[in-house]
């Protein structure tokens, strides 16, 4: 077996990994922010509510995430005469996070497009410790900077949740950045950047 096919099975041998794009996607996901306290709490409840009743996008965030309730008990959950079920309780907090991460994409694709200078990506390898040593293969932590219109592109296609996208575009990044040994990279233990 050639050695680059080793990767296209990349458990048969006891490496565990990743698809790069899947921690690319984790990646944009810890760059959101909000709501620390949990929605069971009084705060949690009561800012999530807030955050989502300001604004028509709010109702809508609630609409998918399937909370159909009458005005009368979202009143009454506002005013904290009602707590939701834990159902809704749970659907609140989807509803909360869609929403923050719908509202902050102009400033995820700001931050990493950086003024055109790119932010500089941190991609581990598989993890290869439970591998024999006869099948392992030589890889290293590598660093790449990544520029230009492809963090809109990922960050357009995290929103939607298009796995197919963001596994071309991280194709895209590893084969550009990478140069001949970019298979080595299609899966990975992480992807990590500060930006």
């Amino acid at each position: 077996m050639a050695l680059d096919s080793r990767w296209r099975r990349i458990g048969h041998y006891g490496a565990r990994a990743l698809p790069g794009w899947v921690c690319t996607a984790e990646g944009i996901d810890r760059m959101v922010t909000g709501i620390e306290s949990p929605v069971t709490s009084e705060r949690g409840l009561s800012a999530r509510l807030r955050y989502l009743t300001a604004s028509d996008a709010g109702y809508e965030a609630m609409d998918r995430a399937g909370i159909h309730v009458r005005p009368r008990t979202l009143m009454a959950w506002l005013a904290e005469e009602r707590t939701p079920s834990k159902a809704n309780l749970a659907r609140l907090d989807v509803a909360y996070w869609d929403l923050r991460r719908r509202n902050v994409v102009a400033d995820l694709k700001r931050r990493l497009v950086n003024s055109g200078r790119g932010t500089r990506v941190e991609i581990d390898p598989a993890d290869q410790s439970q591998v024999d040593p006869r099948h392992r293969r030589d890889v290293e932590t590598r660093s790449i900077n990544v520029r230009g219109l492809i963090w809109d592109r990922a960050v357009d296609a995290w929103i939607a949740h298009d796995a197919r996208e963001l596994e071309a575009i991280w194709d895209e990044i590893i084969q550009g950045g990478l140069g001949t040994d970019w298979d080595a990279y299609t899966y990975v233990s992480s992807v990590g950047w500060a930006a």
